[in-house]
């Protein structure tokens, strides 16, 4: 049985509680709860629970590091929600079943696994699994909806939205009734706008100013780069306002570089096959959009610098906060003026990613059907809660980067829009530096749960979108250590 419990309510959220008990006498290897909340509630957090939501659906798992549910035991899990004054759950399920009834087979029919996506186009999925002794059919659950019967071990999808992320439970049945439920399996359909950036693809960071790093012409980006974001466009008094210009500094310490050079070589760049965005903002950054006339501005100013120097998009790297409302508004009349090909990408630092009520995470979210990708800064932030909401990771280790980009991955965020950022090496960054050798097991853990550390993702992403690194710069005084290391492996993930 599941039930559900009210822990408090003060008027703007609430706690919830689901406590899973099984009154079986065989143990129960895995759990999932299932239930609707009424419109105008959301849950944004929840712990000890592995939490997926599609609409006011929601869908809670057992964590991978939870151990199987013996007869007769107890487990409970707990989320906060808003707004208060909650009137409770409906449509309950644990394992496929009513909540008052564990539909635990006492046959002891086990849990489905091997799920594959054979094929994907942009409104159908086939799907294959591994079969189960004694199953005499599968039932097959899309987003939370009410499940498909089928006797085979394969099945095919359709009517299904473009580019969309779309999760599957798959449960075993028989005449006694069903089996535990299988792992949440997840996928994407056809039909995202990528423009030319390959599945999975390196972006890194091009340094407009002088520092320890080596100071490079953007003609000398090695051809590793997929997406070069230009570092960076800057404020002016105009609220909103962004300008740009070769660095004076960096134009003397490279003994001579104009900006007709720099364009001449943003094309030349482009020619090759790669992408060049400029990035706004940055840790000094003062770019402000907080009122409709800063947004207008904002999307003039950005769209003239694109015709001018030929740049396919923006970054949004705002480390001294941003407002979502606004940038939202900013961005989607940037799109407008800039057509579909628009790439629109975010660096947002980790604490602005740990939960949707973040701003950047809203925005994200907000713009979500014309975001590129999302390649969060995994450095310079100590120790974080993950998505298992266990206990906090230390920077600078593959459980790390894996258990913070699942909150994104399974908040919201399609794989596809989800990439890591990590520093080139030393000097870098004042923490959160790993070899890149930790990157690559860090993708292979996301894409396939191979390589992981302690932190098991819920399941595997293949379509998670690459690797960010800061920056371009470091990389070239570090030996080219990290471009050469990871985008091989980035091309291998095809």
């Amino acid at each position: 049985t599941a039930t559900f419990a009210k822990v408090s309510d003060w008027g703007s959220g609430f706690e919830g509680k689901v406590t899973v008990t099984n009154g079986t006498s065989t143990t129960m290897n895995g759990w999932n709860v299932q239930f609707d909340v009424p419109a105008g509630f959301s849950i944004p957090s929840a712990w000890d629970a592995v939490m997926s939501r599609s609409g006011q659906h929601y869908m809670f798992t057992n964590p991978s590091w939870a151990p199987a549910l013996a007869a007769g035991a107890s487990v409970s899990f707990g989320f906060n929600g808003s707004p208060g004054n909650f009137p409770g759950v409906s449509g309950c399920t644990l394992n496929g079943a009513p909540c008052g009834d564990s539909g635990e087979d006492p046959g002891g029919l086990g849990k489905v696994g091997g799920i594959t996506l054979a094929s994907a186009t942009a409104t159908s999925a086939a799907l294959s699994w591994s079969a189960v002794p004694g199953a005499t059919g599968y039932r097959i659950r899309l987003d939370g909806a009410a499940a498909v019967t089928v006797t085979g071990t394969t099945h095919t999808l359709t009517g299904l939205d473009a580019c969309t992320l779309h999760t599957v439970t798959i449960t075993a049945t028989d005449a006694s009734g069903d089996g535990p439920a299988g792992d949440p399996f997840g996928f994407t359909t056809a039909g995202c706008q990528s423009g030319t950036l390959p599945r999975h693809f390196l972006t890194g960071y091009w340094h407009n100013f002088v520092n320890p790093a080596v100071e490079l012409k953007l003609s000398a980006v090695p051809d590793e780069y997929d997406l070069i974001a230009v570092a960076f466009g800057e404020a002016t008094a105009t609220p909103g306002e962004v300008v740009f210009g070769v660095d004076p500094g960096l134009a003397t310490a490279l003994g001579g570089y104009t900006d007709a050079q720099f364009r001449a070589d943003v094309q030349a760049l482009k020619q090759r096959g790669k992408k060049v965005i400029l990035s706004v903002g940055g840790e000094a950054g003062r770019v402000q959009v907080a009122s409709a006339a800063a947004a207008t501005r904002f999307a003039d100013s950005v769209y003239a610098l694109m015709r001018s120097y030929g740049f396919d998009g923006v970054d949004i790297d705002l480390e001294n906060g941003l407002n979502a409302t606004y940038m939202g508004q900013a961005l989607r009349s940037l799109r407008a003026q800039a057509g579909s090909e628009l790439i629109i990408t975010m660096a947002p630092q980790t604490i602005d990613m740990q939960s949707t009520g973040m701003e950047y995470f809203k925005l994200a979210l907000s713009i979500k059907d014309i975001l590129t990708v999302v390649h969060t800064q995994f450095y310079n932030s100590g120790s974080m809660l993950g998505c298992d909401q266990a206990f906090a990771y230390a920077q600078g280790t593959v459980d790390f980067i894996t258990a913070l980009a699942c909150i994104q991955l399974e908040n919201g965020l399609r794989p596809d829009q989800v990439a890591l950022g990590l520093p080139a090496g030393p000097g870098a960054a004042n923490g959160g530096v790993v070899p890149p050798s930790a990157v690559n097991r860090a993708l292979d853990c996301l894409a396939k749960r191979t390589g992981c550390g302690t932190f098991v993702p819920p399941r595997a992403y293949p379509d998670i979108r690459g690797a960010m690194t800061w920056s371009i710069n470091w990389d070239a005084s570090n030996s080219w250590s990290f471009s050469k290391t990871v985008k091989p492996h980035l091309q291998g993930m095809s």
